[in-house]
C-alpha cells in the first residue's frame, strides 16, 4: 500500500471541519415523503441509480487525480489504527471528493505533502508539463500522426506516455469494467422504474457505457435532453471545467498553426458525475413558465443574425426543465470545491447530440440551494447593504437569477469557443450571468416578473456579487463575478455609501446589456488575445472588493462544505 505524509496539521483539521467552518448541504433523508410516495417500482430504480453513481464516482476520482484511491486506501488503514489526523483528513477528502482542492476563500487544499496540484489533473501524466506536452504534439504533427493527436485531445480521452509519445485512451475503455457495472445498475433501474420515456433513456446510457463510441453517447444525451414529465432523476454530467493543460495549446502560435492545418479542434477534458433525484413538480412547474419566452429572448440576443443558437426563435424550444429534490451527487457534481453546483444547464455546446437535433436540459438542485441559517444571511444584509434596500433582497431572487442564467447558456453562438483556450469558460459563464440581467426589464415588461421582483432580482444579484476573497484564474464561477463587479462599478450601477452597497437599480440592466454584448462579440471572433485583454482588464479586485470581503469573513468563516446523502447511504447498502 502506498503511504503518504499527512499535511494538514491537527489545529487546521480541527477548524476546518468544525462547525463554524464547515458547511452541510442535506439531501434526502430515508424518511422523506418524495420519496415514501414513491411507487415501489420507482424506489427499487433508485436504489439502482444510486449505486451507479457512485460507481461513477471511483472513475472520476481517478481522472481527477493517480492517487486519489490510493490515498483513500491509506487514510482508511490509518484510521483503523486511531489515527485523529487521518480521521479528520478524511472528512476533507470525502467533502470535496479528492485528495488536492480549493476552499471558499480561493485557498487550495492538499490533504498529502507528496501530491502538489497539478493542470492535468489525472487525465495526463503526472510528471507532463505544458512545455513537454505541446513538444510531443508538436513533433508528432510534424511526423503525420495527425489521428493520434486528436484522440490525445478530444474530451473523452485519458492521456498516456507511450516512449517518447503520448495516446489518448477513451475513457470507456480505459475504464471498461466499472462502466460495464454502471452498465449493469442502469438497465436493473430501467426493468422497475415505471416512466417508459425514463427507462428509455436508461437504455442508452447503458449502451453507450459499454462501447467507446461518442455517438451512443449522443442518442443517450438527445433522449435525456426530452425527458420533463418522469418521477426520477438521473444524470451522467460531462463538464470540463477542471482542466487546466488542454486549453494550453492555443497559446503555442506554432502548434496552433499546425492543429488548424491538421483540423484537429483541442478540447478539453470531461470530468464526470452523477446525479440522482426526484422531480419536484411544483417546482418544476415554475421553472417552465420561462420557457415561452425563450425565443423572444433569443431574437433580443446582441448580433443575433450573425450566428446559430441553440435555442431558434422561429422552432420549437428544445429545452427541458426540471426541480429536483436531491438523493445523491456523486464525482464532478458532487464536489465541494470553494462551492458547490446549485444547477446545469446541459449537454454542452462540444457535445455531439446537439449536432443531431438534441436539445439540452436545466436540472436544478433543491436542496443545494436552500438557505440554512437565516440569521446569518440577516447579519450579512445588516453589515453590507443599505439598510432601505434590504426590502429588495430575498433568496428566493437568487434562484429567479439562476434560472435565467441556465437558460442563457442556450442563447448566443451554438458553438463550443474553443479557440478562446482557458479564457472560454470564464467568458461562457459571463455570458450566462449577463443574459440573465440583461432580460429582467424585457421579462418584467413581458409578465414574467413584477416590478417588485424586478427589483428584487437585481440588488440581490449585485449583492451576492461580492466575495470573501479573491479567486484564482483557474474560478471560472468567480473570475467572472469580479469582473462584473468591476465592470458595473466602473458605470455607476452601484455606489459604497457608508460602508454599505447601494444599488443604482434602474442602471444594472443598461450596462448588464452592455457587457452581455461585448461578451458575445468575443465569443463570435474566437479571438483568444481578445478574450484574454477582456478578461485581464476586468479581473481587477479592487479597494471595494477587498473591503466589503473583510465584512464577509467576519461574519461567515465557511472554509469547506460537505454532503449528507442519508437515503443514498441507505439505498447503497440494499
Amino acid at each position: 500500500m502506498k503511504t503518504y505524509t499527512l499535511n494538514l496539521s491537527m489545529d487546521e483539521l480541527e477548524k476546518r471541519t468544525g462547525k463554524d467552518y464547515l458547511i452541510t448541504k442535506k439531501f434526502l433523508k430515508p424518511d422523506a415523503p418524495e420519496y415514501t410516495s414513491l411507487a415501489d417500482g420507482d424506489k427499487e430504480a433508485l436504489k439502482h441509480l444510486v449505486k451507479a453513481a457512485n460507481i461513477l464516482e471511483i472513475i472520476n476520482m481517478q481522472l481527477d487525480n493517480e492517487d486519489n484511491l490510493p490515498f483513500k486506501e491509506f487514510l482508511e488503514a490509518e484510521i483503523k489504527k486511531g489515527n485523529k489526523q487521518a480521521e479528520l483528513t478524511k472528512i476533507l477528502f470525502d467533502a470535496q471528493k479528492g485528495i488536492n482542492a480549493i476552499d471558499s476563500m480561493s485557498q487550495p487544499i492538499y490533504l498529502a505533502k507528496e501530491v502538489p496540484g497539478r493542470a492535468g489533473k489525472g487525465v495526463y501524466p503526472s510528471d507532463l508539463s505544458k512545455e513537454e506536452f505541446h513538444s510531443i504534439l508538436t513533433k508528432m504533427l510534424l511526423d503525420g500522426k495527425s489521428d493520434d493527436v486528436r484522440k490525445i485531445l478530444t474530451q473523452r480521452s485519458v492521456v498516456e506516455r507511450v516512449g517518447d509519445e503520448l495516446i489518448g485512451i477513451d475513457y470507456i475503455d480505459k475504464f471498461k469494467e466499472d462502466f460495464a457495472k454502471m452498465a449493469d445498475e442502469l438497465e436493473k433501474a430501467s426493468e422497475t422504474s415505471r416512466n417508459e420515456d425514463f427507462n428509455e433513456y436508461l437504455k442508452l446510457q447503458a449502451k453507450a457505457l459499454r462501447v467507446a463510441d461518442p455517438m451512443l453517447d449522443a442518442e443517450a444525451d438527445k433522449k435525456w435532453a426530452t425527458l420533463q414529465d418522469t418521477p426520477l432523476e438521473f444524470t451522467i454530467t460531462r463538464e470540463n471545467y477542471a482542466d487546466e493543460m488542454t486549453g494550453t495549446v492555443i497559446e503555442n502560435a506554432a502548434l496552433k498553426a499546425l492543429l488548424d492545418e491538421n483540423r484537429i479542434t483541442p478540447i478539453p477534458k470531461d470530468f464526470l458525475g452523477g446525479r440522482v433525484g426526484i422531480v419536484n413538480k411544483k417546482g418544476t412547474e415554475a421553472l417552465m413558465a420561462i420557457k415561452k419566452y425563450l425565443p423572444t429572448l433569443a431574437k433580443n440576443m446582441p448580433y443575433n443574425d450573425e450566428y446559430e443558437q441553440n435555442i431558434k426563435p422561429d422552432e420549437d424550444t428544445k429545452q427541458t426543465m426540471v426541480d429536483v429534490d436531491m438523493v445523491q451527487a456523486a464525482g464532478d457534481v458532487g464536489e465541494y470545491r470553494g462551492g458547490i453546483t446549485l444547477a446545469e444547464n446541459l449537454p454542452n455546446d462540444d457535445k455531439l447530440s446537439l449536432t443531431i437535433g438534441g436539445g439540452r436540459r436545466n436540472v436544478y438542485h433543491r436542496q443545494i440551494r436552500f438557505i440554512s441559517d437565516m440569521k446569518k444571511l440577516q447579519e450579512r444584509l445588516d453589515e453590507i447593504l443599505d439598510k432601505e434596500q434590504h426590502q429588495y433582497y430575498l433568496d428566493e431572487a437568487d434562484h429567479w437569477f439562476t434560472i435565467g442564467h441556465e437558460n442563457a447558456h442556450s442563447l448566443g453562438p451554438k458553438k463550443g469557443n474553443e479557440t478562446l483556450g482557458k479564457y472560454r469558460n470564464i467568458i461562457e459563464e459571463n455570458k450566462a450571468d449577463m443574459g440573465s440581467l440583461a432580460f429582467v426589464d424585457l421579462l418584467t415588461e413581458l409578465g414574467m416578473y413584477t416590478e417588485e421582483q424586478r427589483k428584487q432580482i437585481i440588488v440581490t444579484t449585485m449583492a451576492d456579487n461580492f466575495l470573501k476573497s479573491k479567486p484564482t484564474l483557474s474560478q471560472a464561477h468567480r473570475v467572472r463575478t469580479v469582473m462584473q463587479n468591476k465592470y458595473f462599478a466602473d458605470r455607476g450601477a452601484y455606489d459604497i455609501i457608508d460602508g454599505k452597497i447601494h444599488v443604482n437599480i434602474d442602471k444594472v440592466v443598461p450596462i448588464a446589456k452592455e457587457m452581455l454584448a461585448e461578451i458575445v462579440r468575443i465569443q463570435i471572433d474566437g479571438d483568444f488575445k481578445k478574450a484574454e485583454k477582456y478578461v485581464l482588464d476586468n479581473f481587477v479586485w479592487t479597494d471595494n472588493m477587498e473591503f466589503i470581503a473583510q465584512k464577509l469573513q467576519k461574519i461567515n468563516k465557511t472554509l469547506n462544505g460537505r454532503l449528507e446523502t442519508e437515503l443514498a447511504d441507505k439505498l447503497a447498502e440494499e
